[in-house]
């Protein structure tokens, strides 16, 4: 048994700690709220974000960062991506300085447009051959009810993403290894905006052919610039590309589709946020995203369309329309 440091005890951070537990491991989850981390301890229960779901003994909560990480083997963060930066400034100084780091978050940067494993090095000055990330078609439900499922563990360092795979690896959790950090976190940022557009649609009342287009060309403008920025093609086919898509734009468990359906519905960004204590990071991310592509020099009209909706500039009926009104042309093009 092994001695794992969450940091994070919302869904994803939960239903993960559920997973280490099953595959062998002791895991302290460290949570926000001091009385969350309490009904952990006491009921073996989170039950604001996963109320049903009894953990096993083995897993437990603190809202102290020294505790969750004390003794640990491996440090697990999984927190909204936008707060990983200020977090971590405060979590560095316990970390072990032998344990790798696994992010589970899915985002870019707003303003330094870094990928999580970059802000993750920078801040703790660790090398790339000590982080990891998390990747694939994951809804943290259906991973807290131990239904079967896939994963990517991708490092640049070889041998400790078959470590990683090894040790995450529980009886229903399946876990595959990759060396390609960059297109793991950018298939895993981008599906969630594409998820915000699929959800539009059917928010509006289309039907599979307008999801299946949203869908696919998402995936060809998450290539172009998952390529541009150095990611192995074959990735984006994988189970952290093709794989996380399908799963985030197909199921009413998506916060993000969820978030996209009632801006189809009609209503604005600020009454979605005010109603949820759940993030859709794509709602964050598309902003970065796009900015990323700019930077790059990569054409993003779906993550563009779906920024002038976030922040009200465009409605979702004209978001619809400027697709189908650009110029057409090949399809590789």
């Amino acid at each position: 048994m092994s001695t794992v440091g969450v940091f994070g005890a919302g869904s994803w951070g939960t239903a993960f700690s559920l997973v280490l537990a099953d595959a062998g491991h002791e895991v302290t989850m460290w949570g926000r709220r001091e009385e969350l981390c309490a009904t952990v301890n006491e009921r073996h229960e989170n039950t604001d974000y996963l109320p049903g779901v009894r953990l096993p003994d083995t897993v437990s909560a603190t809202h102290d960062p020294a505790k969750a990480a004390a003794g640990a083997e491996l440090v697990v963060l999984a927190v909204p991506s936008q707060t990983l930066r200020e977090n971590l400034q405060d979590w560095a100084a316990v970390i072990p300085d032998t344990a790798p780091m696994l992010s589970l978050m899915k985002g870019v940067e707003l303003g330094s447009l870094k990928r999580m494993s970059e802000v993750i090095a920078e801040v703790t000055d660790a090398s790339p051959d000590r982080i990891a990330v998390l990747s694939g078609p994951n809804l943290s439900h259906e991973i807290a009810n131990r239904e079967p499922a896939a994963s990517v563990v991708a490092c640049t360092d070889e041998p400790l993403a078959a470590r990683l795979r090894d040790w995450l690896r529980s009886p229903t959790f399946r876990p595959y290894s990759s060396v390609d950090v960059v297109g793991c976190e950018l298939g895993g940022a981008y599906k969630n905006v594409i998820a915000l557009a699929v959800g539009m649609a059917v928010g509006l009342g289309y039907g599979n052919n307008t999801t299946a287009s949203v869908i696919t060309r998402g995936l060809a403008e998450t290539a172009r610039l998952a390529l541009k920025e150095g990611a192995d093609p074959m990735t984006l086919m994988g189970l952290a590309g093709l794989g996380d898509l399908v799963a985030t734009c197909s199921s009413s468990l998506s916060r993000n589709r969820t978030f996209g359906e009632k801006l189809g519905q009609g209503m604005s960004t600020e009454e979605i946020t005010a109603s949820t204590r759940q993030v859709a990071e794509g709602v964050k991310s598309c902003g970065s995203l796009l900015a990323l592509a700019e930077r790059s020099d990569v054409y993003a009209p779906l993550v563009a369309a779906v920024h002038s909706v976030i922040v009200g500039e465009m409605t979702v009926g004209q978001m619809i329309e400027s697709f189908l009104t650009r110029e057409t042309k090949n399809e590789r093009d």
